[in-house]
């Protein structure tokens, strides 16, 4: 009985094993039927054809304004008054400040008194010639006395004419108790504040006038950048050269476009040895005073390309720090291409620099399913 049980045991093992086998190749060869069945997937794919692109390169860039006056006074004294805050906008002639000098008012006195006297003098000496002059006509006095008087005269003529120069310097003094802006525009930061003690020699400036009609974004180039700028535009010196650049856009701090174009206008012309670059400046208007001296932001130049191979971004991948597309070949199977690219200005597409050619037909969406070598249906954009 127990060998007789061992046997069916043993048969029974071996019924399972074949029936479990049967229904995995059951399985696999099913599998294999829904494969065959479902075939190659569709993908969107394009015809790759040179258009016409406009390119941007920004430049960092700092903002000052076409005018930057320091206000400094030209004479001794006190800050009696500040007509003016912080970040004001003037006009060419606005008082700003008032110096309390009341020497120059004494010496303004002295000179009003000299002039006086001085008058006063010249016209004694002008009395003595008009006496002297029918003496000496009627041979009554010899001529020795009217020379004499009239060089009197010119002698007090001078010594007015020396008054009048020390009134003129006075009032100048005096005239420089009141400071006044020398331009339109914004006013800085008021280091001095009433009552301290100024002069011409100070360190720091009463204030700073900025002008705020046009401003200036100064921006650098590097050797191979000058080089490059250089020899697509026409021109035989580097001023025609910037002549013929089209306008240029100016982003703002917070990302934002300035609403006015400038025009770049003059370079340097020379790389410095610090920085390996070269200073270009380009002029914006300010109509509103947006702009401010010492802002920063970014100067965008614009460049047109004729003859562009345009990709939509979401057609590459990266692979270990390189940038690939799949190309689509003559059987319907893929290929991954490596290619260099450049980035527009919307965000969403690649203008090639090499790796693809006119014609090449690029897989657009789904790239990160694919594999090479794969088999697929393509679908074409229009």
């Amino acid at each position: 009985m127990k060998k007789y049980n061992d046997g069916a045991g043993s048969l029974l093992l071996v019924v399972a094993v074949l029936v479990f086998s049967s229904c995995g190749n059951a399985g696999n060869n099913q599998s294999k039927q829904a494969q065959m069945a479902t075939g190659p997937k569709s993908y969107s794919v394009k015809t790759i054809a040179p258009e016409k692109v406009t390119l941007y390169t920004d430049y960092p860039a700092t903002i000052q304004g076409e005018q930057e006056v320091e206000i400094r006074p030209k004479i001794d004294g006190y800050v009696e008054k500040i007509f003016v805050d912080e970040g004001a906008t003037v006009t060419k002639g606005q008082v700003l400040f008032q110096i309390f000098s009341p020497q120059y008012q004494q010496e303004l006195r002295t000179a009003e008194a000299g002039i006086k006297t001085a008058e006063a003098d010249v016209n004694t000496a002008q009395m003595e010639v008009n006496k002297v002059r029918p003496l000496v006509e009627k041979d009554i006095i010899s001529k020795f006395q009217l020379e004499s008087a009239e060089y009197t005269l010119q002698s007090k003529k001078a010594a007015l004419a020396q008054a009048q120069a020390t009134l003129a310097n006075a009032r100048a003094n005096v005239g420089y108790t009141t400071i006044t802006s020398p331009v339109n525009g914004v006013i800085g930061t008021l280091p001095n504040k009433v009552g301290s003690l100024v002069s011409s020699t100070s360190t720091n400036p009463l204030t700073t006038v900025t002008s705020s009609g046009n401003m200036y974004a100064y921006f650098g180039l590097n050797e191979k950048q000058l080089l490059e700028l250089s020899r697509r535009y026409k021109g035989n010196t580097l001023q025609q050269k910037l002549k013929q650049m089209p306008v240029v856009s100016l982003l703002l701090s917070d990302g934002s476009e300035y609403t006015e174009k400038g025009r770049v206008e003059t370079a340097s012309g020379f790389i410095t040895t610090e920085t390996g670059s070269s200073n270009l400046r380009a002029t914006f208007p300010n109509p509103v005073g947006i702009l401010k001296s010492g802002n920063s932001g970014n100067v965008r130049v614009p460049r047109a390309v004729d003859s562009a191979l345009v990709i939509p971004q979401s057609a590459t991948y990266d692979l270990q720090g390189k940038r690939f597309v799949y190309v689509l070949a003559k059987d319907s199977t893929v290929k991954n291409t490596a290619i260099t690219v450049s980035a527009t200005p919307d965000g969403q597409s690649f203008v090639v620099e090499s790796g693809l050619q006119n014609g090449d037909v690029v897989v657009t969406q789904g790239t990160n399913e694919l594999k090479d070598g794969v088999k697929i249906v393509p679908q074409p954009q229009h």
